[in-house]
């Protein structure tokens, strides 16, 4: 389960250094209240089952983006909303609960989060870890999310499993107190504590959003508190309060059912009625009143965190979601700060003074914040008080500077473009739908939201600027490493204070309410599902342009988009000895200035159409995508070109993207993940093959890297090592051949490549450990050398031999370690592979305090499975699993390019999904068992550990394997 923020985090600035941040999409629950649709006629309703009412049905309307849809209530109180789409055979189902961290009491905060855990643990007629292992089983996925204001239980399922879906869920909306344990309690306090460290206490900014909600709101405000919860209150916490809060709030009449996909109306509202129509209803839930913060001044406070490049957040109150306001201050966030060409960005990242610089207006249920964030550049010399005198400076500018059109035009296209491509899956409707009656009581906002955003003038976004931020007091937090408090932007003028913790709750002591369950059917039987459905891959377009570039098209008629992928032999492969990160640079400075127009400029005219381009390095290639509503295509195109072919590659930017991309990398070292990926890779494949390093380089690689090496490896790739195009497209085949046709005039050649240097050998167990001074948790990494790609051989039958030992939520590694242990948020196994090297790796970030014992159970787990492979069940759950997900894999155009992607790269057949069915059917058990004992090979493994070596190095002594240092470059110390 992973923690929800909507707020713009720091760390991932730094995933791809140098890149340009995306504007942000507007969130789920942007907008304005829901228009009232018609409500359907009385004859309709006397057809539903008894208990059953109809509240509104939507068909649809001429905005061209609306979700159809039907609205029911079950006696109890139950929200039901229904959703047809027919053009995949899959089902989504959303159980959302209007209950996040802001129903908490003080001292028992993280209870939402906490108990979104414990509904993963098994019901009364579920058990424990099953829910995972059935949808899993069905060829699903599913998980749950918790933010502020609201938890949500979600799955993806082939549609002959919708009815084991709904009685899932009802099973633990229903009866699932009583599968409550201490030790499952127990377990979980532990997996969420451990999942603290990795998000929070063990990332670098990590604790910078709840420091500033502290100093936002005051004491005992919802939002005064993380959504993961403090520490404190998590020990203290005990089996009874999280039953308590359970029954408090995960009543129906508290929940939102949405359920979308290839159903039949009918037959899902008699499920529905028979699985959750028993349920009592729980106490009355009001909603809570608005409360956006106030400030009587400027609030500086100081947090001292494993850094390497200091950072601001300002942060100023405004109002709430769904407020008059909030589409205007939206727009205010885009000029001020979203995009190369806005006014933040182009004050502090463009001159190089700042890595990174924006500004986001981000939204709650209670309350709203504008957003101002800047993530220092030490090489410019200026201080954190320079870069909050550059923000102010910034907002004067705005407050100078009228709004004009083009502004708006710009913002209406970026919001339009966005919400768009949030519609293109059955997951992204449902979940539409599920926010907005969640949030305002019927599901047809996005309408609404639209218009209300669409109608936006120039006047109300000076209004709103005007009310809410020019002049206004804000939160200044100063992020600075530790021990160097001298660099905060002003010195700390408020005292979060102590926590005041009751010593005694209302309800201590209390008995449970609870509501029994009475049903006239026996709920202990799972239901049956129906036939598998018949999944066809989707007719693939198999084109060979002018200039003998193979083109690959799939059709997508769900929403009106095109997606342009050009594929260059370009990538960490092709880099020269000593210049780690040369594709990534390259990468970023096409993502800058063009010989015609400035970034500023390229950006702007990409906003006026709502249309992005992205530039991506990886491995083996480097790819250019162009993402845009249909109906710009024409005007996009010459854009894509223009990006691709037209790079100015000025002094300027390179010089600023370089020691961006030098800085991030530095910061980079300051997460014990960062540090593992390259270790591993280097103890596998050497320190020195050019794939063992990080996309992105190391700091001594970028930094030997001239404007002229940018040049000349650009001449040397691009154009002229196209191979290949692949488009998703709601238009025709043939107009979109036509709209590509300049990148059919390219003059391409095959690319050469030089073979790799041979791999060093893994030879017996050794622990080769990194230093990660003060780290939270360990990172525990293990490798061993694995076979190449082969979609039809020995590799893609690896990977079926992996599934149950680490490759899903249920297998034997992860139920060891997260489920069993509670030593990590999470763990797995895998098998990679390129063109030319492969590997089958472990990896897993872990309480410090369970470092070698987190080993030992790996490596205990892989000789068994070497010794006794899958068991006839195990086999038996992934052919199912894996054999029923087909209906999930293509529904999206992202799936879909995926798909054609892979094709490209190896020169697959383009029925090569379906070679690898047969595959799956045809191979027995045994021979998958041969195979894993022949590829994993537990007594020659490198193990890599990054963590506090002062902490940890007694008990890693003590596991009798020799031990190496590496330095954070992952080169053995003292070589």
């Amino acid at each position: 389960m992973k923690l929800f923020t909507r707020i713009l985090m720091f760390t991932t600035v730094f995933v791809l250094a140098g890149c340009q941040q995306d504007a942000s999409t507007p969130a789920t629950t942007a907008g304005t209240p829901a228009a009232t649709p018609e409500t359907a006629a009385p004859a309709v309703a006397a057809a539903l089952p008894a208990g059953v009412t109809l509240v509104e049905e939507f068909d649809g309307d001429d905005r061209g983006i609306s979700i159809p849809y039907k609205k029911y209530t079950l006696a109890n109180g139950l929200t039901v909303v229904l959703h047809e789409d027919h053009s995949d055979p899959l089902v989504h189902v959303d159980v959302t609960y209007h209950v996040g961290s802001d129903r908490e009491e003080p001292g028992r905060s993280g209870f939402a989060h906490f108990f979104e855990h414990m509904m993963f643990q098994g019901s009364e007629n579920v058990g424990d870890d099953e829910h995972f292992k059935i949808v899993s089983n069905a060829g699903g996925t599913l998980n749950g999310t918790t933010n502020t204001d609201r938890t949500n239980y979600y799955e993806t399922v082939p549609v002959n499993q919708l009815e084991t879906v709904l009685w899932l869920e009802a099973d633990r909306m229903g009866v699932f107190l009583d599968a409550v344990t201490q030790e499952k309690f127990e377990i979980q306090r532990e997996t969420v504590k451990n999942e603290r460290g990795q998000r929070v206490d063990n990332r670098p900014y990590g604790r910078a959003l709840e420091t500033l909600m502290q100093t936002m709101y005051p004491e005992g405000h919802p939002y005064s508190w993380p959504v993961i919860g403090w520490i404190e209150d998590l020990n203290a916490a005990d089996l009874d309060d999280l039953k308590r809060f359970f029954l408090r709030w995960y009543g129906p009449n508290n929940a939102t059912l949405t359920v979308g996909g290839d159903i039949d109306v009918a037959q899902t509202l008699e499920w529905v009625n028979t699985y959750f129509g028993p349920i009592p209803a729980g106490p009355e839930v009001d909603n809570l009143p608005k409360q956006p913060a106030s400030l009587d001044g400027d609030r500086y406070v100081t947090l001292e965190d494993n850094i390497h490049l200091p950072a601001l957040a300002m942060m100023q109150p405004t109002v709430y979601s769904f407020h008059q306001d909030e589409p205007a201050l939206d727009a205010a966030a885009k000029i001020l700060g979203q995009g190369q060409a806005s006014l933040l960005y182009q004050r502090l990242v463009q001159t190089g003074r700042a890595v990174q610089a924006s500004v986001n207006h981000a939204c709650k249920e209670l309350a709203c914040e504008m957003w101002f964030i800047v993530i220092q550049n030490p090489a410019s010399g200026e201080s954190l008080a320079e870069m909050e005198a550059a923000v102010r400076e910034t907002i004067a500018e705005f407050a100078e500077r009228p709004v004009s059109e083009d502004d708006l035009t710009k913002f209406k296209a970026d919001f339009e473009a966005g919400r768009v491509f949030g519609l293109q899956s059955v997951a992204g409707k449902v979940s539409t739908l599920a926010a907005f009656e969640t949030f305002t009581g019927s599901p047809a906002g996005i309408g609404e939201e639209i218009d209300r955003y669409l109608s936006v003038t120039t006047e109300d976004v000076q209004r709103v600027f005007d009310k809410y931020i020019d002049g206004k007091p804000a939160v200044v937090l100063s992020i600075v490493p530790n021990g160097k408090p001298e660099l905060a932007a002003a010195e700390q003028n408020f005292n979060i204070g102590e926590r005041d913790i009751p010593e005694t709750f209302e309800d201590e002591g209390q008995p449970l309410a609870l509501r029994p369950v009475s049903d006239t059917f026996d709920r202990s039987i799972r239901p049956t599902p129906g036939v598998n459905p018949s999944v066809e891959l989707p007719p693939i377009g198999d084109v060979t342009l002018a200039n003998g570039v193979r083109l690959l098209a799939v059709p997508n008629d769900e929403t009106p988009t095109v997606t342009i992928r050009a594929v260059f032999d370009m990538g960490l492969r092709d880099e020269p000895p000593g210049k780690a990160g040369l594709t990534a640079l390259t990468s970023s400075l096409m993502g800058e200035a063009t010989q015609s127009k400035s970034a500023a400029e390229f950006a702007e005219a990409m906003e006026r159409i709502g249309a992005r381009v992205y530039v991506s390095p990886g491995m083996y290639e480097t790819t250019v995508t162009l993402n845009t509503l249909a109906k710009h295509l024409d005007t996009a195109i010459p854009l894509f070109m223009e990006r691709i072919m037209e790079p100015a590659f000025t002094e300027e930017d390179f010089a600023r993207v370089k020691q961006q991309t030098i800085e991030g990398l530095m910061q980079n070292r300051k997460t014990p993940e960062g540090l593992a990926s390259r270790a591993i890779g280097a103890v596998l494949d050497g320190p020195d093959n050019p794939l063992s390093y990080p996309v992105s380089g190391l700091p001594h690689t970028v930094e030997t890297i001239t404007l002229d090496d940018v040049k000349a490896y650009y001449a040397a790739h691009v154009p002229t090592h196209l191979t290949g195009v692949t488009v998703s497209s709601s238009l025709p085949q043939e107009r979109v051949v036509a709209a590509v046709e300049p990148l059919a005039q390219l003059e391409v050649t095959e690319a050469a490549r030089e073979p790799l240097a041979d791999r060093p050998a893994i030879e017996g167990r050794t622990v080769y450990l990194v230093d990660k001074e003060g780290a939270a948790q360990s990172s525990i990494r293990t490798g061993q050398h694995g076979l190449p790609y082969d979609a039809l051989g020995d590799y893609y039958r690896a990977g079926l031999a992996n599934f149950v030992l680490g490759g899903t939520f249920s297998s034997r590694v992860n139920l060891n370690l997260r489920e069993d242990k509670g030593y990590t948020y999470g763990a797995r196994t895998g098998f990679s592979g390129g063109p030319e090297l492969g590997s089958f790796r472990f990896s897993a970030e872990v309480n410090k305090d369970a470092t070698a014992a987190s080993v030992t159970e790996v490596l205990n787990e892989l000789q068994a499975y070497d010794e006794s492979g899958m068991t006839p069940e195990d086999f038996d759950y992934m052919r199912s699993a894996i054999g029923q997900r087909d209906a999930l894999q293509y529904e999206t155009p992202g799936r879909k390019l995926g798909l054609l992607d892979n094709i490209l790269r190896y020169d697959l057949p383009l029925d090569y999904r379906s070679q690898q069915n047969a595959i799956l059917q045809e191979t027995d058990r045994d021979m998958l068992n041969a195979l894993a004992s022949r590829l994993i090979d537990p007594d020659n493994m490198a193990i890599v550990i990054v963590g506090d070596e002062s902490s940890i190095r007694e008990e890693i002594e003590a596991l009798g394997m020799p031990i190496v240092e590496l330095d954070e470059d992952g080169y053995v110390i003292g070589e």
